[in-house]
C-alpha cells in the first residue's frame, strides 16, 4: 500500500468514471501515469501515431459513445499537439478530458527543456476547467471536477500533472482536515423541461404557422420519433444541419436533407419558403441559408441557453432536453388538415432526388466523386459506423449518402479540421469492434494524418470481432474544396502550386501494411469495389480516382452569387478549368438557371 502513487490514484479515478480506454502517446513527462496504466491493466491505453490524432480519437469516442473521451500526453510538444483535437471537441460541444504531464514543479519558471506554461496554452480551449496539481491531496478533486465539468458544459477540460506530483505517494483517502477537499466520482444527468407557459406559447406560434419548417441538429439525438410525429401534425418539412444528418431517416418524403452551402436544393426551397421555423438542438452557422430575418416566426429548443437566438431571431426560446420538450409540445398541438405546404415540400424532395441522381450519373475524368459516394447506397450495412473527414468529401456525404436509420456518422463540423477521419473511425471501431466502420476521406486529409493512422489500423485489426474497416479515399490530387473556394469567394483562378497534391498509391500502401487495397478508375468498377470491401476479411482501402473539376456548388444561388466562380475559371486557362466550367454550367441548368456564356454578363 505504501508503494501506491498519485498516478495509481489517477488511473483508479479514470476507471471510477467509467473510462474504458485512453488515447495518447508516451513521453517522459507522463511516465508516472503510463506506469500506473501498466500496473492496473485498465483502462486500455490506445497508442496513436501523433497526439493530435489521439485527441481526435478522444473526440470520436465521445461522439460515438456519448461518454467522456480521454487523451493523454507528455509536456511541451506533446501538449501542443493536442490542441487541434481539443478545439474540435470545444466547437462541436463534446466532453473530453486531457491528462497532460509537466516538468517537475521545482524547475518551473527556469526556462527548462520542454517547459511551456500549460495553463495558458490550454486556457482558451479548456476554458471551462484547466488546473495544475500542486500537491498529491489535490489530484482526486481535480480529476473529479474535470470530468464533472466536461459533462456539464459539453466541452474539453484539462488536468496538468507535474512529474514529481505523479510519482509522489498517494494521499490518505480518509484525510479529514482543513485545506483538503474530498470529492467523489460520478454524476447523473438532470431532467430539464421548459416552463408550461413557454411551451404553450411555442405551441400557439407553431400552430398559427401555415408553412412550418423544422431544422434539426445533433442536439436532437433520441428525439427522432417525436420530431417526425410533430412534423406530421404540423404538415411541416424537415431539414438538418450537417451534424444533424444522422438524427432522422432521410428516406422520409418530407425530409429535404442537409441545409446550407453543402446542402440540397430542397432544403434551400424549404428555408426560403417557410413562414415558421422550429430549431431543435442546432447551432448551424450557415445563417445566409436560414429564412431572411422577419420572414419567419421562430421557436428554438436547446438544452444550453447560451445557444438560443444566436443564429436567428427567436420569438419563443425553450431551454430543455429535445426529446422531452418535443414530446410536451405534442400534447399541445393538433393535427393540421391542410396539406398543401407538405405536398409542396415533398415535390421539392422528389426534384432534388432527380437532380442528385443526374449529377452522380454525369461523366467525369476518370470518375465523378458524386457517383462514388452515391453508389454506396443500399450496400451500406445497417450496423455500420461512419466517419467523414473534411474537404470536398463532406459535400458528397451530405448530399448523396443516405444513411440507414440509426447509423451514426460523425465529422469535425464546426472546426472543420482535416485529419479527423481515420482517428474518428478508429475510435468508433474500438467502441464497437463487432460493427463495420466506413471512413470517407479526401486525399488531402489522407496525406495529413490518414496514412499514419492507417498504421494504427494495421496494428490492431486482428483484435476486432468484425475486421471490416473500409477507407474510401477520393483521390483527385487536389485540395478541391479550397480550389473551389478560391474561385467562389475570391473570383480567383485555382493556384496550382498551393492546390495540387502529390500522387500517392493509397491502395498499394495498404497492401504494404498487410491490408487490402483496391484502386478504382472507372464508374463501372465502383459497385464491385464496395461489395469487395464490405465483405473482406481485413481492412480495405479503396483508392477512388476522381475528377477535381466537379463543382462544389451552393444550392439555389442567383447568377450574381456565382458569377465570381465563372470569372475564376475563365482565368485558369487549363484543362481542369475548362472541364469545371462545363460541369458548373450543367449543374446550374439542373437547378433551372440559364447562366450567360460570358462570365462578365449580368444576372440571368
Amino acid at each position: 500500500m505504501s508503494d501506491r502513487t498519485v498516478s495509481d490514484l489517477v488511473v483508479e479515478r479514470l476507471s471510477a468514471w467509467g473510462v474504458d480506454r485512453v488515447f495518447g502517446y508516451s513521453g517522459d513527462g507522463i511516465d508516472g501515469v503510463m506506469g500506473a496504466l501498466r500496473r492496473a491493466g485498465r483502462p486500455t491505453f490506445v497508442q496513436a501515431r501523433h497526439e493530435e490524432a489521439a485527441a481526435f480519437m478522444a473526440v470520436g469516442h465521445a461522439k460515438y459513445t456519448g461518454g467522456v473521451g480521454v487523451c493523454l500526453s507528455t509536456q511541451g510538444p506533446g501538449a501542443v499537439h493536442l490542441l487541434n483535437g481539443l478545439y474540435d471537441a470545444k466547437l462541436d460541444g463534446k466532453p473530453v478530458v486531457a491528462i497532460v504531464g509537466q516538468q517537475a514543479s521545482t524547475v518551473l519558471g527556469s526556462a527548462y527543456q520542454q517547459e511551456i506554461d500549460l495553463q495558458r496554452l490550454f486556457g482558451d480551449v479548456c476554458a471551462q476547467f484547466v488546473q495544475s496539481a500542486h500537491a498529491p491531496e489535490q489530484v482526486p478533486m481535480l480529476v473529479d471536477r474535470a470530468f464533472r465539468t466536461a459533462l456539464a458544459t459539453r466541452s474539453p477540460t484539462c488536468v496538468i500533472l507535474p512529474h514529481d506530483v505523479q510519482s509522489a505517494p498517494a494521499p490518505d483517502p480518509g484525510a479529514h482536515q482543513h485545506g483538503v477537499m474530498m470529492t467523489s466520482p460520478g454524476v447523473r444527468p438532470a431532467r430539464i423541461l421548459p416552463h408550461e407557459d413557454d411551451l404553450r406559447a411555442a405551441a400557439e406560434l407553431l400552430t398559427a404557422g401555415e408553412r412550418v419548417a423544422i431544422m434539426v441538429g445533433q442536439g436532437a439525438y433520441g428525439a427522432a420519433a417525436d420530431i417526425v410525429e410533430l412534423a406530421e401534425r404540423l404538415g411541416a418539412g424537415i431539414t438538418t444541419s450537417l451534424l444533424g444528418k444522422p438524427v432522422l431517416d432521410e428516406g422520409l418524403p418530407f425530409h429535404t436533407g442537409v441545409m446550407g452551402h453543402l446542402g440540397t436544393t430542397a432544403s434551400a426551397e424549404l428555408m426560403s419558403g417557410c413562414d415558421t421555423l422550429l430549431l431543435v438542438g442546432t447551432n448551424d452557422p450557415w445563417t445566409e441559408f436560414y429564412p431572411a430575418p422577419g420572414q419567419a416566426r421562430a421557436v428554438q429548443i436547446d438544452i444550453d441557453g447560451r445557444q438560443l437566438g444566436v443564429r436567428y431571431p427567436v420569438e419563443v426560446s425553450l431551454v430543455g432536453d429535445a426529446t422531452e420538450t418535443v414530446r410536451a409540445l405534442l400534447g399541445m398541438i393538433q393535427q393540421r388538415e391542410d396539406r398543401s405546404w407538405r405536398e409542396k415540400v415533398e415535390g421539392w424532395v422528389r426534384r432534388w432526388g432527380e437532380i442528385a441522381q443526374a449529377r452522380a450519373d454525369a461523366p467525369a475524368e476518370p470518375m465523378n466523386p458524386q457517383h462514388v459516394v452515391r453508389s454506396l447506397g443500399s450496400r451500406l450495412p445497417a450496423d455500420t459506423q461512419v466517419a467523414v473527414d473534411v474537404g470536398s468529401v463532406v459535400y458528397w456525404y451530405a448530399r448523396h449518402l443516405r444513411l440507414p436509420p440509426a447509423v451514426p456518422a460523425h465529422l469535425s463540423s464546426t472546426l472543420a479540421s482535416m485529419g479527423c477521419g481515420l482517428p474518428y473511425g478508429i475510435a468508433a471501431k474500438l467502441s464497437a469492434p463487432d460493427r463495420p466502420v466506413l471512413v470517407l476521406t479526401g486525399d488531402g486529409a489522407m496525406q495529413m494524418t490518414g496514412l499514419a493512422e492507417l498504421v494504427t489500423v494495421a496494428a490492431r485489426w486482428r483484435e476486432w470481432a468484425d475486421p471490416r474497416f473500409v477507407v474510401c479515399v477520393l483521390n483527385n490530387r487536389d485540395l478541391a474544396e479550397v480550389s473551389w473556394e478560391q474561385r467562389e469567394m475570391e473570383g480567383e483562378p485555382r493556384f496550382t502550386t498551393s492546390q495540387q497534391l502529390p500522387d500517392v498509391p493509397y491502395a498499394g500502401y495498404a497492401e504494404l501494411l498487410g491490408l487490402r487495397g483496391v484502386r478504382v478508375t472507372s464508374p463501372d468498377e465502383m459497385a464491385k469495389a464496395w461489395e469487395t470491401a464490405l465483405s473482406a476479411d481485413r481492412p480495405v482501402v479503396i483508392d477512388a480516382v476522381v475528377d477535381p473539376a466537379v463543382p462544389l456548388l451552393p444550392p439555389g444561388q442567383p447568377y450574381e452569387k456565382v458569377k465570381a466562380i465563372y470569372a475564376g475559371l475563365a482565368a485558369e486557362d487549363s484543362d481542369i478549368g475548362r472541364r469545371a466550367g462545363t460541369h458548373l454550367r450543367r449543374e446550374r441548368a439542373d437547378e433551372g438557371y440559364d447562366d450567360p456564356s460570358d462570365s462578365s454578363a449580368g444576372a440571368a
